[in-house]
Parts: structure tokens; sequence; C-alpha cells
């Protein structure tokens, strides 16, 4: 009992303890939950209604993409820009199919496979052209090709898996094409469905065909705004709230922006590092002089430049290279010489010029044995038979070939960065042969024989050695600038220092307003997506670390000067305050114009009251009139004409865009084009079509759009 007695004294502290011990067990629990929650929103490239995107969904879309458009420009690499421009575009397609597809859902609307089917079976959709699906004589889409394909592909999964492999690009590639069509389809039903919302009339048909083809000639006294100066029109704080409240929906966002001041330094070589450049160019340009082959100069330069010792057409140098080409003769080397544009020092060495086809068609077979030996051997005996006059698709099927014909132009070849003797050999030898010309050529992996068969497009094509070297500066150089913005970052602490100490230092301050997430870099510079994940995570005020970006060649720092929270921008916005404040302004400066003229009843009145008169013509009421006096598009200047008959003056003044007017229409007359009811309908319908696509704007707005892929892209 006294034991018992005992535990129960130490009752409030057991509980204590074990109180301590739950707390401390849910604290463990939630710090685990927040970090997951942490880590998942750190894998997540956005939101659209709701739905998170990973950034792993994202990457295959992207992916699926480049792949798309290597297959169908031949393209082995995208540049930075071109990624960029395919990261956006596979994002507004997936925020635009997403809300199509929430909304459609909504509707019931769907699209079927008899569908899809339908146009197919019509083939005209833009996006067939570009498969490989189209009959060479038709020059149309050939859905039977496809089913052949498709047939073709699913047999050989289980029967010829290696064949199945190399068909699964142009697979991968119609499965991209078949998902983008079906998007197609829906947005189009949505759209037409929202567009039969809008009814057009015979007698809306009417109206407009008269608001388009009335036409009016006037005798216009113009006022401009400018006439009357900002003292004379004083613009007081109520005018402004009441402007603002007016212009509000102007002002809203979407998403939150951020407004900054930064400043950046693009490093770039000293006098010294010039100097030592063009030494270095020199002692190249001396190897390019005497070098019997110059594929090694070339190399050990590290040029920009790769050199395949074949003929090839301007287009496959860089354009100073190119400009200089047609001036030299062979064996003449030019340079060492800066090319400013693109920061580089070159040399080029022009080996021959010559005429020559910028397209051969030829035919090839191929011939393999178990030795080098055998295999030239066998070649011999095609090559002679060839020669003797067999038939050389004949001779190919012998040899598990087809011997069909192929052209080669220069865009095949002139691009590659580099090339085997193999290659060179196979492409000297097609490029060498004249027409009917039969060769055998002996490679490293046997032999083949190949028949040039016609030869198209003579071009000017060169072989010249070209060594292109970026001017870069030193370690030193770089150290330098980089210790210097160093210390001018570690003594900058706000805005008001940014600007001071960028002025002692012969820096310049940068403003930059409104960067949103949907941006790739600050201010155009390439490799800022450090500095962009600081931004959006910066307050107010806060100075940024030094970045080193660029081509690791820019150094950066920034000031966040602002938070534009999504919304409502307020009248304490300088931009708005500025905005509303000159639209505050005319509107008192219109107010005393037409004070002025209230009673004038004439053009000759309104010339004495210091109207600048002018003669307009061929004025409707569909399109605003451009008035010379004022500068300015005038819309409601159109729709006061429509409404006075001919001879008439016009009753009130006209606040426009420019200035008051007052007018006289001279006369009033119809445009020599027949009424067609239909026609007109059918063009009204085709402007509702217009308007009806607009939807995505306002549905863009009640999705919830996040887009976070500056965090990872």
């Amino acid at each position: 009992m006294a034991a018992i007695g005992k535990i129960r004294s130490w009752g409030p502290v057991l509980i204590g303890v074990v109180g301590l011990a739950l707390f401390a067990f849910i604290a463990e629990e939630l710090v685990r939950s927040t970090d997951a929650l942490r880590n998942d929103s750190r894998q997540q490239v956005g939101e659209v209604l709701g739905k998170k995107v990973s950034v792993q969904e994202f990457q295959a879309l992207v992916d699926e993409y480049q792949e798309v458009i290597k297959m169908t420009q031949g393209r082995e690499n995208l540049s930075e820009e071109e990624l960029n421009q395919v990261k956006d575009m596979v994002w507004n397609t997936y925020v635009q199919t997403s809300i199509v597809e929430n909304e459609a859902s909504k509707l019931g609307l769907t699209v079927t496979d008899q569908e899809l089917q339908n146009v197919l079976k019509e083939g005209t959709n833009p996006m067939l052209a570009q498969t490989p699906f189209v009959n060479q004589q038709t020059g149309r889409f050939d859905a039977n090709a496809l089913k052949k394909f498709l047939a073709d592909y699913k047999q050989m999964q289980s029967t010829n898996p290696q064949q199945a492999e190399q068909y699964a690009t142009v697979y991968k590639y119609w499965t991209f094409i078949e998902k983008t069509l079906r998007q197609q389809i829906l947005a189009g039903k949505y759209q037409v469905l929202l567009a039969n919302c809008i009814m057009s009339n015979p007698m809306e048909a009417k109206m407009a065909f008269k608001d388009e083809n009335e036409e009016a000639n006037i005798q216009l006294a113009a006022f401009p705004y400018t006439s009357v100066k900002e003292s004379e029109a004083k613009v007081s704080d109520a005018d402004l709230k009441a402007k603002y409240e007016e212009m509000k929906d102007m002002f809203r966002q979407t998403v939150e922006s951020r407004d900054v001041k930064y400043v950046s330094v693009q490093v770039s070589a000293s006098t010294a590092d010039r100097q030592a450049t063009i030494k270095e160019m020199q002692g190249f340009a001396s190897q390019l002089a005497t070098a019997a082959d110059p594929t090694e100069v070339v190399r050990k330069s590290a040029s920009q430049v790769s050199y395949l010792g074949l003929p090839q057409s301007g287009r496959a140098f860089p354009r100073d290279i190119a400009a200089r080409l047609d001036s030299m003769s062979a064996g003449q080397v030019y340079g060492p010489v800066e090319n400013k544009l693109d920061n580089t020092y070159n040399v080029v060495k022009l080996i021959s010029k010559q005429e020559m086809p910028d397209s051969i068609q030829f035919r090839v077979i191929q011939v393999g044995a178990e030795t080098a030996e055998a295999a030239r051997v066998k070649a011999d005996s095609v090559y002679n038979a060839v020669n003797g006059g067999a038939d050389f698709e004949a001779l190919a099927k012998k040899y598990g070939q087809t011997g069909e014909k192929t052209w080669l132009t220069g865009a095949m070849y002139e691009s590659s960065p580099s090339m085997d003797k193999d290659s060179k050999t196979y492409l000297q030898t097609v490029m060498n042969l004249g027409v009917g010309q039969t060769a055998n050529v002996q490679l490293t992996s046997g032999n083949i024989i190949v028949q040039v068969l016609d030869r198209k497009a003579p071009t000017t094509k060169y072989v010249a050695a070209v060594v292109k070297r970026d001017n870069n500066f030193s370690k030193d150089t770089y150290s330098q600038a980089y210790n210097k913005f160093s210390q001018f970052v570690s003594e900058t602490q706000n805005a008001e220092q940014l600007e001071k100490n960028a002025k002692k230092n012969g820096y310049q301050v940068m403003p930059l307003n409104d960067v949103t997430t949907a941006q790739h870099n600050i201010a155009g510079i390439r490799a800022t997506r450090d500095a962009m994940k600081w931004l959006f995570e910066a307050e107010e005020g806060a100075v940024s670390p030094l970045y080193e970006c660029g081509d690791n060649n820019t150094l950066l720092v920034m000031v966040l000067t602002k938070v534009n929270k999504e919304g409502y921008r307020t009248l304490d916005d300088e931009r708005v305050k500025s905005f509303v404040k000159a639209e505050a302004l005319r509107d008192k400066q219109a107010e005393i114009l037409m004070a002025k003229v209230k009673d004038v009843k004439s053009v000759a009145a309104a010339k004495a009251k210091g109207g600048q008169v002018a003669s307009v013509n061929q004025v409707t009421f569909a399109a605003p009139v451009f008035v010379q006096a004022t500068g300015a598009a005038e819309p409601a200047l159109s729709g006061a004409v429509a409404s006075v008959k001919a001879g008439a003056f016009s009753k009130n003044p006209v606040k426009g865009n420019g200035g008051v007017y007052l007018f006289q229409v001279v006369k009033k007359s119809n445009r020599p084009v027949k009424y067609d009811e239909k026609a007109t309908m059918a063009t009204l319908k085709q402007k509702m079509m217009q308007y009806a696509g607009n939807f995505m704007q306002e549905l863009y707005q009640n999705a919830e759009v996040k887009d976070n892929r500056y965090l990872f892209f």
C-alpha cells in the first residue's frame, strides 16, 4: 500500500513526463511531416486547377516534345534559347489542355475514337502533313500507310524486337501526334459550343453591313488636349482616387511579380589579354601557312569551326569567314583579324575553291566478307559486273540490298563537327564521280560499289581551314574584376547604398520591373537560376549575394525593391499613379475644352475658337478615324459621325483620345458593294468564333495556376 501511495504521489510528475514525451513524439512527427511536404513541394514545377505537376512529369513532356523537334527538323541538339521556348510551349499547352478538359468534362464533351478516325480519313489536318505517312505521289496523308505501320510495329514486337526498336521512334512520334489531335478536336468542340451561344441574325447582319459600308465626308474641328496647359488643368487627390476606382480592373494582376534594381558587370579581355591572344593566333597563322594538312593545327587550336577537309558551301562557315573566302586565292592565309561582333580573333586559310554540284544522286552496294582480302575480291567482281552492263538493282538484291537511288546534299554533312576517315573517303568519292561513273571504294569495314546517276545545283564550294577563337579574358583579369565587384557588394546593404556605391565604382544601376516566375532569367542574362530562386524567396529591401553567371563572364547583384502581390495594384504604385494621373489630366483638359466650345454651332465658329479644321473623308462606324491634328485614332468620333445626318452639325462636342472634336457631315454615301445576307452573317459568325477563342484568359484566371518552373529550369 505504501508503494502504491508513493506512486500516486508521483502522479503529477508522471503526467508531466508522459505529456512531454507525447509532445516530443508529436513534434518529431510534425517536423517529419513538414519536411516531407517541403520536399514534395520542391519537386513540383507548378499547379493547375489544384493538381500538382511534378518535375518528373513536366520533364517527360519536355523530352517528348524535344524528340518531336529532332525528328521533324533533323536536329541533334537545341540551343538554350530554343529549349526555353520548348519549355514555355509545353507548359502553356499543359495548362490550356488541363483547363479545356476540365470544362469539357462538366459538359460531357469527349473525343471518340470514331471522331479521330474521321480526321485521319479526311487527312487535311496540317499536323498529318508532318508525319512519315504522306503519299509521295499525291502529297496527302495516307491513313492506310499509318494502319500498315501500326500493324507491322505490333507484330515486330513479338517476332522481331530488334527491328521494332528501330520503329519505336516513329511510333512515339505518332502517339504524340494522336494525343495532340485529340486535344485539338476537344478544344475545337468546346470553342464551337461557345461560339454557338452567340447568335447572329438578319437584322444584326444588315446593321453590320451598313456600319461597314456607309461612308461620311466631314469637316472636322479638332481641339487637342495639348492646347491646355497642365497648370490650367489641376488634378486633385480626389480626382486621382475617383479615376483609379473607374479604371481599377486595368490594374489587376493574376500572378505575383517583383521589381528589382541590379548591377551587372560583364568581364572582358584586358589589353594584355588581347596581345597574348594575338600572339597565339599569329602562331596558328604561321602553322597553317606551312602545314600540308591543317587538320592537327585546327584541332590543337580548339577552333569554333571544325575542319572536315571537304568542299563546303559558304553557309557552312560563320558569316564573317564566308564573306572573306570569295576574295581569297587558293593557298592564301588571312589574319589574325578581330571580329568585334562575336568577340573573336580569326585566321583562315583557303585551300581550294571550285564550282561543283550541291546535290548528287547515287546508289551503292555494300560488299563484306570474312576477311578484307575476300571483300576486295568480291567487290572487284561486282564492280566489273556493273561496268560490264549488269543491272545494278539486281546485283544489290543478290547481296540483300535494294540499291535504291539516294540524294546527297551539302547540308547533310557540312554541319558535322568531325569526320572519320571512312566517311571522308566515301563522300569524296561520291563528289568526284561524274554522271554514270562507278567506283570501288575500300573502307575499314569492307568495300562499297558507288555509282553516280545525277548532279544538280552547281555551287561555289571551298575547302578552308579556320581558327576562330574567343577573345577571352585571363584568370588575373577575372580575379581583378571579381575582387572589385565583391568589395562593392560587401559595402552595399540597401537600395540607397547600391546607387551610391555603384556611382563611386563606375557601375550602372538598372531597374527591372515585374519579374515573374514564368521568366527564365534575370535581365536576359544566362545561368541566373540561383538568382531567380533568391528573388522569389527574399523580402522587400533585401540585397542579393554576388552571383557569377552568363557564360562564366558576368557578375550580378540585385536589390528587391518591391513585391507586387497577386490582385489589384494600388494607387501607391508609381506606375499606376502615373498612368491614372495622365488619364485624370486628360479628363480635366476635356472638361475645359468642352466648356470652351459648348455654344459653338458651326465649323467657322469652331475655327474662331482655335479649332484646327480639316476635311476627313471615308469615315465609317466600323473603323476608328485617325486624326492628324491630334495623332490619335478616335473610335468615339466614328460613332458620333454615324449618328448625324448629312448636312448637319454635331450637337455636342466629342471627347476623344487625343482631343475634343466638333464636325459637320458634308455628305454620306454607300460603297458600291452588294448586300449578301448569308455572307455577312457568316462573317459575323467568324468574328464570334474569334471572340469565343478569348475564353481561355477568363478560365486561366480561375484555374489558380502556379508556375514554379524557375526552381528547376
